[in-house]
């Protein structure tokens, strides 16, 4: 995954861009960076968070920055903000998202004579493949325009000018991008960011979100549609179940009511006797309030996060590092699951290794009596393809089910996908012993959709339907 920040002020924007990037953390943890531009022209560093918090690498940083204008960025693929010297003058460039064809674009590219930074395993960065693609248009709004019309997958980019900031959603708004301006009246500054949910704290309020393949300039002047928005809309449903933060807001619906609302279709579709309700913190925490509020049954903590040291433990690129992460970032309440009864609900499973290893054998170890496990989304079928991930197919728990029991790995799973069919239920069982619970019951696609409240057909769903 990855977030991007952007402002433009009348003054000094060095801070506003430091916290708003930082308000970005959960959504990557591999590379970090900011750019200004200013009095001084350009100016851009970028730092590794993998061993580190955003703010603790770049504290020192920003307060030797000076700019009127910013972009940042937290990506888990590629370093960026990138600065480039082209036809349209020099700006800067955060792109987030996943390119599935760079290695034909690359190829193209260099053909017409462009070249590239080699990245650490002979990667090419992102933000230099998008800037080439800008690059061959008239400007630089054609060229966005024409750059998200070749790529495959989904990029969302920010480009810094002397003029102000381009912003563009992916073009048909997979990911979020949000617009705000400042709460002071007197005061012109505008923001742009993946997460509406930074604009509170920094003192500014929402104004809209970006449409699908909308395109507009953020300037000291205020905010200028320059390509309106297209006709289809695609946003990822997973931001409302895990990625996103509770408290933002997504084209206008709630993260965390979504949550409560998934809770809430789980305890209808349940009749199981237990003590009391649990998530698995934090991102299964307001699915299970939900259920709480539905059923009747208390909420209570099991398990405790340690949130100083730790942050996702999905998010790290190798098992090793996830599973060490997991391991120490949650603490179990010995008094409050000696004995008891409980569900737990959680965001969805993956592979379900971190859940069968350490969330499941910590409430067992701890004197659980019974361990009831709903996720709040359908099994997850297909690996995604619109931003970075670290799944597989193979690794993802219901394909590792369907090879238990067909004895080899299936190019279609449709046999599986139908709720009430035998084969399905065959799965969800194989599931379920493999964790070692007592129970395991998802969530249906038709009530994840309603819970979240917009149409089918403008929601991705290709982690489950593979479409």
């Amino acid at each position: 995954m990855g977030g991007i920040f952007g402002v433009i002020t009348q003054d000094s924007c060095v801070q506003t861009l430091f916290y708003g990037t930082d308000y970005h953390s959960h959504l990557g943890t591999e590379h970090g960076g900011m750019a200004v531009f200013g009095a001084k022209g350009f100016y851009n560093t970028i730092h590794g968070i993998s061993q580190a918090q955003f703010k603790s690498r770049f504290v020192d940083d920003y307060k030797k920055m000076e700019g009127y204008a910013g972009i940042g960025a937290i990506d888990d693929e590629s370093p960026q903000p990138l600065i480039f010297r082209s036809k349209f003058g020099v700006y800067a460039v955060v792109a987030t998202g996943l390119i599935t064809n760079k290695n034909k674009l690359v190829g193209e590219l260099l053909n017409e004579g462009a070249s590239f930074t080699e990245m650490a395993g002979g990667g090419v960065n992102n933000a230099e493949i998008v800037a080439s693609l800008i690059n061959r248009g008239d400007n630089i709004v054609e060229g966005i325009a024409s750059m998200r019309g070749i790529i495959e997958g989904s990029i969302c980019v920010l480009v810094l000018t002397a003029e102000g900031i381009y912003a563009a959603r992916d073009k048909v708004g997979r990911f979020p991008l949000a617009l705000g301006q400042s709460k002071n009246p007197e005061r012109k500054s505008y923001v742009v960011a993946t997460e509406a949910s930074s604009f509170e704290n920094l003192g500014y309020e929402l104004k809209r979100f970006l449409g699908p393949g909308e395109i507009v300039l953020l300037s000291s002047e205020g905010i200028k549609q320059l390509k309106p928005e297209g006709n289809e809309k695609k946003i990822c449903s997973f931001l409302w179940i895990y990625t996103g933060s509770p408290s933002s807001t997504y084209d206008g619906i709630s993260v965390e009511r979504t949550r409560e609302r998934c809770g809430i279709y789980l305890a209808k579709r349940d009749n199981v006797d237990v003590d009391f309700v649990a998530g698995v913190p934090d991102s299964g925490v307001g699915h299970a309030i939900g259920y709480a509020m539905e059923s009747g049954i208390p909420y209570r903590r099991p398990l405790v996060k340690y949130t100083p040291g730790y942050g996702r433990s999905y998010t790290p690129p190798t098992q090793e590092i996830r599973d060490l992460v997991a391991t120490m970032k949650l603490s179990a309440v010995r008094e409050v699951i000696n004995g008891s009864r409980m569900i737990i609900c959680d965001d969805s499973i993956v592979r379900g290794t971190q859940l069968k290893n350490l969330t499941v054998k910590k409430l067992w170890d701890n004197g659980a009596k019974e361990i009831h496990i709903r996720p709040a989304c359908p099994p997850l079928m297909f690996p995604c393809i619109y931003a970075s991930s670290t799944r597989s197919t193979a690794e993802l728990a219901c394909r590792k089910a369907m090879r238990a029991l067909e004895g080899k790995d299936l190019e279609d799973p449709s046999e599986y996908l139908d709720p009430g069919s035998s084969k399905h239920a065959d799965m969800i069982d194989w599931i379920r012993r493999d964790l070692n619970v007592t129970s395991l019951k998802y969530m249906t696609i038709e009530d994840m959709i309603a819970a979240i409240g917009l149409p089918e057909d403008q929601l991705c769903l290709h982690c489950w339907l593979g479409k």
